[in-house]
């Protein structure tokens, strides 16, 4: 990035952007008095930035737009929520400055990002845990394995009493009741993130296909994450499967990871993305990752749904790289995640994972 445009990055009044801007660009020889971290210092940054992709993030995405915008008044950020195929083929025909997606770029849409743009900086903005939610009188918390999860979802297991229910909940009353599992009627990405931990733990108790559409004909199905959290809600000895910030009062099940029960929190839900494996083959500052959803790694919750965010390394004028590299640092800085967590009930990045973005952020700049 060139010179001028690094001092302008500096000037932004939020903290969180500054320590990227400063580590980007190394100024140890400027003071924190001078770069506004009490608020002293105004943004240079002007100008629009669009962006547009999946809607998991729009939340999120609001969430941040308002605290970067507070911080930067000359900025205007858009973000259109028409869910990740359309924003993976906007952000390729170069009609955003920025994308979101809930899957990473495959080997054909990578090079299509590279002519448009030199390198595919592509890193995981928003973590967000899967809860296994249900509704069964007098429980509360339930430990349930991978395979009893699937025998549950594909209607084998039909009774809340079940031997295999009740091996892992000795201290239970289980009743009698009919099980009536609950999936979402319109394809969604918490439905193929939650079949694809489904396909990756459960082994032959599991035989569907990895689909956006569920594949289990029969059940109750309901449209969106509030007809499920509503559906299981209504219901008698309902189960079902929802974005964690909805879960409520309803109760929620402790997942089989190794050999121990964990239950959804924020730290357990980044901690599957630390322990995955980097896609091969990829550029330098793409962080996609094969998440790792059979983990036995102690204290990991492995359901979950990872958004990415995708940016060019390369802009044609400088406005827009500052522009974006701003944007972007301040999504991953701890105060962006905060805010996101606040408003979408997301899992905040960990360390590692925000020094791996910010390592691809400091890489924008403009051709």
């Amino acid at each position: 990035m060139k010179r001028s445009t690094r001092s302008r990055i500096l000037a932004l009044s939020t903290a969180a952007v500054l320590s990227l801007s400063l580590a980007a660009c190394g100024s140890s020889n400027e003071s924190d008095d001078d770069n506004g971290g009490g608020g002293g210092s105004e943004s240079s940054l002007s100008g629009t930035l669009s962006g547009a992709g999946a809607s998991s993030q729009d939340a999120a995405q609001q969430a941040w737009m308002a605290g970067f915008q507070e911080a930067n008044p000359d900025v205007t950020v858009n973000y259109d929520p028409i869910g990740s195929g359309g924003g993976r083929e906007q952000f390729l025909a170069g009609g955003s400055d920025f994308g979101g997606t809930d899957a990473y770029l495959d080997d054909e849409e990578v090079a299509k990002a590279t002519e448009r743009c030199g390198e595919l900086i592509e890193i995981p903005a928003y973590v967000s845990p899967i809860a296994v939610v249900f509704n069964v009188e007098g429980v509360e918390e339930l430990n349930l394995k991978p395979g009893t999860i699937a025998q549950i979802f594909d209607q084998k297991i039909t009774k809340w009493d079940d031997p295999a229910i009740a091996e892992d909940n000795p201290d239970v009353e289980l009743p009698d009741t009919a099980i009536s599992p609950v999936n979402r009627s319109d394809e969604s990405g918490t439905t193929e993130n939650f079949v694809e931990y489904l396909s990756a733990t459960a082994g032959d108790d599991w035989p569907h296909e990895v689909s956006g559409d569920w594949p289990v004909a029969g059940g109750e199905a309901a449209q969106g994450t509030s007809g499920v959290v509503q559906a299981v809600t209504n219901g008698t000895g309902t189960i079902g499967y929802a974005d964690a910030s909805q879960a409520g009062d309803l109760g929620t099940v402790n997942v089989g990871v190794g050999g121990e029960f964990v239950g959804y929190s924020p730290e357990a839900a980044a901690k599957v993305v630390e322990v995955s494996d980097r896609v091969e083959g990829r550029g330098e500052y793409d962080f996609a990752y094969d998440l790792a959803r059979d983990t036995t790694e102690a204290g990991t919750y492995p359901i979950v749904l990872v958004s990415y965010a995708m940016a060019c390394s390369t802009y044609e004028d400088e406005q827009t790289a500052e522009l974006v590299q701003a944007y972007l640092a301040y999504m991953v800085s701890e105060e962006g995640q905060a805010a996101a967590a606040e408003a979408a009930g997301s899992a905040p990045l960990s360390d590692t994972l925000r020094e791996q973005a910010e390592k691809a952020i400091e890489a924008i700049s403009a051709g």
